[in-house]
């Protein structure tokens, strides 16, 4: 899909994050890897992931994009964040049991605290099945007091592997 270099990135193991958790029985465990300015997960959706007959159910969808979107926000910026508001454009149906690449990309950070990203989710053929873009709001350390210290060190860990921030 690609003609640039792809580059895994390293997660937290642990945690129960329904996206990219490692330790959620029910969640996707997304695994994510650099290619240029973006970074995608590749995944494909079952059963379990179902709304209509052979369908994705457009929330576990919409889940998608989020996650891969603050991701590429995460590993550029490295910098913790919540999503301010999103908005997703199903195109065409997302199938189960059909190979995706979800990717995200960071758009513009000119006005701090938010930023912007954009998100599409491509079929194995390379189809554009969904759109999305989103504003998210970048967080010190210090806002997030119901999260744990722990977490939150693990994560900036986890950011200085990934090199300096864009």
């Amino acid at each position: 899909m690609f003609d640039e270099q792809r580059v895994e990135i390293e997660k937290l193991e642990g945690h129960h994050c329904f996206a990219c958790g490692t330790e959620n029985p029910i969640g996707l465990d997304l695994r994510f890897y650099r290619v240029g300015d973006a970074v995608c997960s590749d995944i494909t959706l079952g059963k379990n992931h179902e709304g209509w007959e052979n369908v994705a159910h457009g929330g576990i969808v919409s889940t998608l994009v989020d996650e891969v979107m603050s991701w590429a926000i995460f590993y550029f910026k490295k910098r913790l964040l919540v999503t301010r508001k999103m908005t997703v454009k199903y195109v065409r149906p997302v199938l189960i049991g059909v190979p995706l690449t979800v990717k995200g990309t960071m758009l513009d950070d000119s006005r701090p605290p938010r930023i912007t990203a954009k998100g599409e989710i491509r079929d194995d053929e390379g189809r554009l099945l969904v759109r999305s873009s989103a504003e998210f709001v970048m967080l010190e350390k210090e806002d997030l007091t119901m999260i744990p210290d722990s977490l939150k060190d693990e994560m900036f860990a986890l950011f200085r592997k990934f090199g300096p921030p864009r």
